[in-house]
């Protein structure tokens, strides 16, 4: 299960700006995911749990809020939303698109106490 390291790297990111900012706790953390990204929220929810286990963010929610892909079709030069890799484009039903975006995580914010 990756989601376990991608919640390692979620708690050093945390801890950093803990320290950095000297805050003792975190009540809120908001995950931006992209639909590409290969991460399974449900997974990612459990881990959070167990990985913030003695950290500032222990008890912490965990929001994850989901990014769209998206694309540029060659055909229409559009960037477009879309819901598979695979999809054609949903403005002209052009073949060719190149993924633009949809397979990023990134921490978007932390609420602290």
């Amino acid at each position: 299960m990756h989601e376990m390291s991608l919640c390692e790297g979620i708690r050093r990111v945390i801890e950093d700006q803990a320290r950095k900012h000297d805050v003792t706790r975190i009540r809120r953390v908001r995950v931006e995911i992209g639909r590409f990204a290969g991460v399974e929220t449900e997974a990612l929810h459990f881990a959070f749990d167990v990985v913030m286990r003695g950290s500032v963010a222990e008890g912490a929610e965990l929001v994850t809020l989901e990014l769209p892909g998206r694309a540029m079709c060659y055909d229409c030069m559009k960037e477009v939303e879309i819901m598979d890799r695979l999809d054609p484009c949903p403005t002209c039903g052009g073949g060719k698109l190149m993924p633009q975006g949809g397979d990023e995580m990134r921490i978007k914010d932390l609420e602290v106490a």
